[in-house]
């Protein structure tokens, strides 16, 4: 660890700039007047407040709408909507109440975002103490103005606050003249409050320097004949104005502090070795700031000089070294000199207050620096005598180790099982070369709360224009020109591991007095937290290498046999026992169960990455824009946005009457509608439930198909027909009786309805729990002396029921991945929830039955899983009818699963969690629904109570011994 002590240049270093300008005293109130050799004379200084000496709304606003999921733009549109006569403005001016104007601002966002805007949430942090801070920069900047004898004077466009005090965050007496927009009834840049605040200076307009971030309000300054100065950055426009007043407003180097007591160097010898060093150098050199920085120790004199300046040599941007000093009398221990680089340490890795734009270019520009370094040739630079060759990773795993032993307070499970995982799966190539410990992908693992290590884990990356981890490593991977790695979890696991002993130290010190931050103290339990987030990336890498080992014959278990490409009648009698052990590669071939996407063949596992990328950057950032279209006056018309991002195709009813098609469907009928809708060209809905009867027992439809003159004739009163309401449905799947008197199971058949025949009347769409679920919706219909050609039958009369039962059973597996998928989102979102927010004085994570909820809930989710994983399988091995029993179960089992983990999600959320701010409200409507949809659960139990008395080795009791 370096000290580091930053040096200012003297007064000489502005001698060169202070000798070509002269000062001469102002003729009014002792006002000096500053007068540049160009001939302009100043003597004041007039400063806007927002986006000049504070962050401006439209700054403030960027943050809150990323981390508040409102459409990006949202507010700044609202504050210029409408002009001088818009809300802003006129609150502005005084014309409106604190409350009067935050609800036509609300309307006015919501109008804009199409979906409820929390205004109240933006305008509390707005004129909060912790967002609007003077910049430092400006402050200064104003101490040496009026230090000057200039005057100084904020003209600002502000509010009156709901206790009728004006919004003004700062130091008045920084200022000589305040202009209130609020109190003075006109606002920038109307021409009358530049004059104000002129004759209360005293000035003619060309005496004075007007600073802003406004075009509109410079403009108008400037016709007045002020000089103005754009400000797009605090920093840049100090230095503008330096440049017109000619004297320095910055008496240090930016950025940097005083340094701290207990690290406090000798400065008089110091003073003295740099005089006589930098005077060397020649007069540039005096006017750099320097930096000086300790050596670690004896042994390596000059080593980080050596070191900077291979590094410099290789390409990578470092520092220019200016000296080596080995000489410790003069402040106790050697040191070397660089010069300074100007910059921000930005210690928020989401870049606050930057465009996505620059945030890219942030992270881009760091990753190719990552890469010179790991490129630097050790021989060429003269560096392979530095440090040990080989062995890096296991000798930092013993280190790390190590230091956690010596910190341990008490024992951490997850430690205690990366402590014997990392040494046995240490990768098997490694390269040489220079590492930097500071750059990681932690970030994007760890929330925006968590304490000394901030994330952005629960913020959208793509919209704040941050990479993610997969395009932040293929970037590292182009840069490098190599493959990507397969351990990339070992690697993770190893990072959170070594942080988790650094926080275990911090903890240790914090109970002897050593470490005395707020934060030291939390230090115990943060290190639990990332030692089971190494954890997660070691059992994920044991899943890779898993998948990789070779094949082998499984074990065979009782009631756990492998199915594999057996004859059919094997496979139905054994149907039951379908299980498998483990999984390898080669099962997929083998027609053998996989368990998880780290059993999936090379190709298979390809296709799941790429569908896990497609999701990531291209589905979830446009979920806002959606759930806006679905509130709005369009919703009925579809989403252009889905249209474009359709590849998948397998949304409900159409899966179903594809597979219906595929299975019973004549050839004509194939050409004119399932290649359609497997090309996604149209859509299509199926008509069985009536409103009349129980339609759960599918022999209750009374609808009737009646043949006439080679034609039938449908007459029926159905409802809840889902996807009829889209326009772009063109064909509806119509189950009715063809012969009321035939047996009961051979009474229904099902013909193929266009949906622009004659006859068809929708006469309302019904929603689900208040949702609409625009625009397929789900529609009341009456079918009246519809009529359509023979060759419209699917298979035959009297085929319905046999038809439906093959229909409906890929339909309700589909179902239940949906709702494994709206399970997994659900937990998700409720573990980013509770980890972010804080009740009864500690995090909600913290909470017990916060916890036994997240534990719940990924038990009930992997249970379900595994039972959906078997019945997919056994479908696609044995077929439809041999895997009957495991599709009632999975049907039967996955939508009150589903219910119930998304209702603790929703618990954790509290009021949050019934808005549609979210998802969570929508996904329980949906999982509700599903209970009996597609058949009720009792329909369900029924068939698999049924099943298992059928089933005689399941029958068999054993004997109970006498005693």
């Amino acid at each position: 660890m370096s000290i580091r002590r930053l040096f200012q240049p003297s007064a000489l270093h502005w001698a060169w700039r202070t000798a070509a300008m002269k000062r001469t005293p102002g003729r009014q109130q002792g006002v000096l007047r500053w007068t540049h050799s160009g001939g302009h004379s100043y003597r004041a200084v007039i400063f806007d407040m927002g986006g000049v000496l504070v962050p401006s709304p439209g700054m403030v606003a960027a943050e809150w709408e990323v981390q508040n999921r409102v459409p990006s733009g949202t507010i700044l549109k609202a504050l210029i909507r409408d002009g001088d006569s818009g809300p802003w403005m006129r609150f502005m001016r005084g014309e409106m109440t604190t409350q009067g104007f935050l609800e036509e601002f609300r309307r006015v966002c919501s109008e804009i975002a199409k979906t409820s805007v929390p205004v109240d949430s933006f305008f509390s942090l707005l004129t909060s103490e912790q967002v609007v801070k003077q910049f430092p920069v400006m402050t200064q900047a104003i101490s040496q103005i009026r230090a000057a004898g200039l005057q100084t004077a904020v003209l600002t466009n502000n509010f009156c606050l709901s206790n009728g005090k004006s919004f003004l965050p700062l130091d008045r007496k920084q200022f000589d003249v305040v202009v209130e927009s609020c109190l003075e009834g006109i606002c920038k840049p109307d021409p009358r409050i530049y004059q104000l605040c002129l004759q209360r200076l005293s000035l003619q307009p060309s005496e004075a320097i007007f600073l802003d971030d406004l075009g509109s309000n410079l403009k108008a300054a400037a016709s007045l004949g002020i000089h103005t100065i754009k400000v797009d950055h605090p920093e840049t426009a100090v230095k503008e104005l330096e440049a017109l007043l000619g004297f320095p407003l910055c008496v240090g180097v930016p950025n940097t502090r005083p340094v701290r007591k207990t690290m406090e160097i000798p400065k008089d010898a110091l003073e003295k070795y740099l005089k006589g060093l930098l005077g060397t150098h020649g007069t540039g050199a005096c006017k750099r700031a320097t930096e000086l920085s300790l050596e670690p120790g004896k042994a390596l004199h000059g080593s980080s000089q050596l070191i900077m300046k291979a590094l410099g040599n290789a390409g990578v941007p470092v520092p220019t070294v200016l000296d080596l000093c080995e000489d410790s009398s003069i402040i106790g221990t050697p040191f070397y000199l660089m010069e300074y680089c100007p910059g921000i340490i930005y210690k928020d890795p989401s870049l606050p207050g930057l465009e996505p734009s620059q945030r890219q270019a942030i992270y881009s520009a760091m990753n190719q620096v990552l890469c010179r370094i790991h490129s630097v040739d050790l021989q060429a630079t003269g560096l392979d005598s530095f440090g040990k060759q080989g062995d890096y990773i296991r000798r930092q795993v013993q280190t790390w180790t190590k230091q956690y032993r010596a910190a341990e307070t008490s024992s951490i499970p997850a430690m205690e099982r990366l402590i014997q995982w990392l040494p046995l799966h240490l990768p098997r190539q490694q390269k040489t070369t220079v590492v930097h410990g500071d750059f990681s992908c932690l970030a994007h693992y760890l929330p925006s709360s968590f304490p000394i290590l901030r994330g952005f884990k629960d913020q959208d990356v793509t919209q704040l224009g941050i990479p993610t981890v997969e395009e932040y490593f293929r970037m590292y991977c182009l840069h490098m020109g190599i493959l990507p790695i397969d351990n990339w979890n070992f690697y993770m696991a190893f990072s959170f591991f070594r942080v988790a002993a650094i926080l275990q130290g911090i903890y240790k010190r914090s109970l002897t007095g050593q470490a005395s931050s707020a934060t030291a103290k939390q230090s115990g339990k943060l290190a639990e937290f990332m030692a089971e987030l190494a954890w997660d990336f070691a059992t994920k890498e044991g899943f890779r290498i898993f998948k990789e080992m070779p094949a082998a014959k499984p074990l065979v278990r009782s009631y756990h046999a492998w199915a594999r490409s057996l004859p059919q009648h094997t496979l139905m009698s054994a149907r039951s026992y379908s299980a498998v052990a483990a999984a390898s590669p080669s099962q997929e071939a083998k027609g053998g169960l996989i368990i998880s996407p780290e059993g999936l063949s090379p190709r298979v596992r390809k296709l799941y990455d790429r569908l896990l990328q497609f999701m990531e950057q291209n589905v979830y950032p446009l979920e806002p824009e959606l759930q806006r279209h679905q509130a709005s006056a369009d919703r009925w018309i579809p989403s252009p946005l889905i249209e474009d991002l359709k590849i998948f195709n397998c949304s409900a009813p159409d899966t179903g009457n594809m597979e219906l098609l595929v299975r019973y469907g004549t050839e004509e009928q194939k050409a004119r509608w399932l290649v359609p809708l497997l090309e996604g060209r149209i859509r299509s809905c199926f008509a069985m439930t009536e409103p009349q009867v129980a339609s759960s027992d599918a022999s209750n439809i009374e609808a009737s198909i009646r043949e006439e003159d080679g034609s039938y004739v449908i007459n029926g009163h159905k409802w809840w027909i889902s996807g009829i309401l889209d326009p772009r449905c063109k064909l509806c799947v119509f189950m009715g009786k063809t012969d009321p008197q035939a047996p009961r199971h051979q009474q229904q058949s099902m013909v193929l309805v266009p949906m622009d025949t004659p006859g068809i009347n929708v006469i309302r769409p019904l929603s689900v729990y208040g949702l609409e679920d625009a625009p397929g919706g789900h529609g009341e219909v009456h079918f009246k002396d519809v009529r359509v050609p023979k060759e419209n039958i699917v298979l035959g009369p009297g085929r319905g029921f046999e038809i439906a039962q093959g229909r409906l059973g890929p339909g309700r597996i589909h179902h239940c991945m949906r709702l494994i998928g709206y399970s997994e989102r659900a937990l998700a979102l409720m573990k980013t929830r509770v980890m972010s927010r804080v009740a009864f004085g500690k995090p909600l994570v913290e909470h017990g039955t916060i916890l036994a909820d997240i534990a719940r809930s990924r038990v009930d989710i992997e249970q379900a899983r595994l039972l959906v994983l078997k019945a997919a399988h056994l479908m696609d091995v044995a077929g439809n009818k041999a895997a009957a029993l495991e599709i009632a179960m999975i049907k039967m089992v996955a939508p009150s699963m589903a219910y119930q983990v998304i209702d603790r999600a929703i618990q954790a959320f509290g009021a949050a969690g019934l808005g549609s701010d979210y998802p969570l409200a929508q996904l329980f409507a949906w999982a509700r629904a599903l209970r009996f949809a597609d058949g009720p659960d009792e329909v369900h139990r029924l068939t698999v109570a049924k099943m298992e008395l059928k089933n005689p080795s399941r029958l068999q009791v054993p004997a109970v011994p006498r005693v």
